[in-house]
């Protein structure tokens, strides 16, 4: 049986906005109903410096910019060390052909790494990327010969829509959503050697979780990034 990791955001590496354990159980539930042997562990740091040997590796994070002077109580980021522990860790489980599935805010994720956003495939910029207020949503398939995408109708569901990302230039835009009338990316795939990751940024409450169609994205993406389709 294969297996899965799901890290969650918590301490340092969460947010009062987003609802880490809830989200994550949703992803847990829906990674069982792929065949998948899944363990949730929200001790973000030890859980990433030491990264057991998975299948799948998922990351339900977020900022660990802080202190923001808007959240008084948020800890102080983490050091170069551990930042360098984590890139370490995070490119041994891609060069063992571990895949790894990036979700909503796990862009935000971070911020002081030369070589997260490279790993996952983009990163949000502060002063640049931004969301309009969560609301009802439409993401539109752009890519129909990839696996994930082909033969995928528009995914309709309540969630924040993460506009400006940077993306890197290896990555397969696999879907967009529209916002002040341009396309921006929302998700996208790349291939790392052996590895496959794949970033999705829906997800930021249960309501996401709760669309028929971004449950089957989901299992798109888990299929092609464990070599099932």
């Amino acid at each position: 049986m294969s297996t899965a990791l799901v890290v969650s955001g918590s301490g340092r590496w969460a947010d009062p906005w987003h609802p880490f354990e809830q989200t994550s159980e949703r992803l847990r539930q829906v990674l069982t109903g792929c065949g998948l042997e899944v363990t949730v562990r929200d001790d973000v740091e030890d859980a990433l410096t030491g990264l057991p040997a998975v299948d799948l590796l998922v990351l339900n994070i977020g900022n660990t910019e802080g202190p923001d002077p808007d959240l008084p109580d948020l800890p102080e980021r983490p050091g170069p060390e551990v930042v360098a522990a984590i890139e370490t860790s995070l490119q041994q489980h891609l060069e063992r052909g571990g895949a790894l599935l990036g979700v909503h805010s796990a862009t935000t994720a971070l911020p002081t790494s030369p070589t997260y956003a490279s790993l996952l495939g983009g990163r949000w910029v502060r002063g640049r990327t931004m969301h309009p207020p969560i609301g009802p949503a439409r993401v539109e398939p752009v890519d129909v010969d990839h696996p994930v995408a082909a033969g995928l109708g528009p995914t309709e569901l309540v969630d924040e829509r993460y506009s400006w990302l940077e993306t890197g230039p290896d990555v397969t835009v696999l879907c967009e959503h529209e916002h002040d009338e341009e396309q921006h990316p929302v998700v996208w795939a790349r291939t790392a050697g052996p590895a496959r990751v794949l970033y999705s940024g829906l997800g930021h409450d249960t309501r996401s979780y709760d669309s028929p169609a971004h449950r089957e994205l989901l299992v798109r993406g888990v299929d092609w990034l464990l070599g099932r389709g």
